[in-house]
């Protein structure tokens, strides 16, 4: 502004509008509103779509870890078991050696005890007893059926060896 002047009033007037006009203004607003609420409605979907799959993501990571922390205490469970099994089969393994070991030193301190006991002296001097202890001997080639009582095959036997030996003397 120029020196001096002042401004004392400032009238501004609405201009008119023509109703055509404004109607077509209005329905272009409207318009435009109404795009802005598609796309921003647009842009929610969108969004709650991505957090649903961010979500089934997440969820489906989370079974994933799941099964694995059970995979692996499985493979541990039977990892464990196995250990378990070879430690009891050793233990038994050591169990039946040591029983065979002792079976195997028993018969054989029995064998030697056998082989230092039955001397053909000894054997003779058991024959001898054994002889002495029948009240009846029978000479000869058979032995009387009555001797043997019933048909128990192991008198007969040792009949049949007493009768064998006694012919020998």
């Amino acid at each position: 502004m120029a020196p001096g002047l002042t401004i004392q009033a400032v009238r501004v007037t609405k201009p008119k509008i023509p109703e055509a006009i404004r109607r077509n203004f209005e329905l272009m607003e409207a318009e435009k509103t109404r795009l802005l609420i598609t796309a921003q409605t647009q842009k929610v979907v969108e969004k709650e779509a991505e957090t649903e799959r961010k979500k089934a993501i997440i969820e489906a990571q989370k079974v994933a870890q799941v099964a694995e922390i059970q995979f692996q205490q499985k493979v541990m469970e039977k990892e464990t078991e196995k250990r378990i099994s070879e430690i009891e089969d050793a233990a038994f393994l050591a169990r039946e050696k040591a029983r065979a070991d002792a079976e195997y030193y028993t018969a054989a301190k029995f064998a030697e005890a056998n082989r230092l006991k039955l001397t053909p002296e000894y054997l003779e001097l058991m024959k001898y007893q054994a002889i002495a202890a029948n009240s009846k001997i029978y000479f000869g080639q058979d032995i009387p059926n009555m001797f043997v009582e019933g048909s128990n095959a192991d008198f007969l036997f040792f009949g049949q060896k007493m009768k064998k030996e006694i012919s020998v003397l």
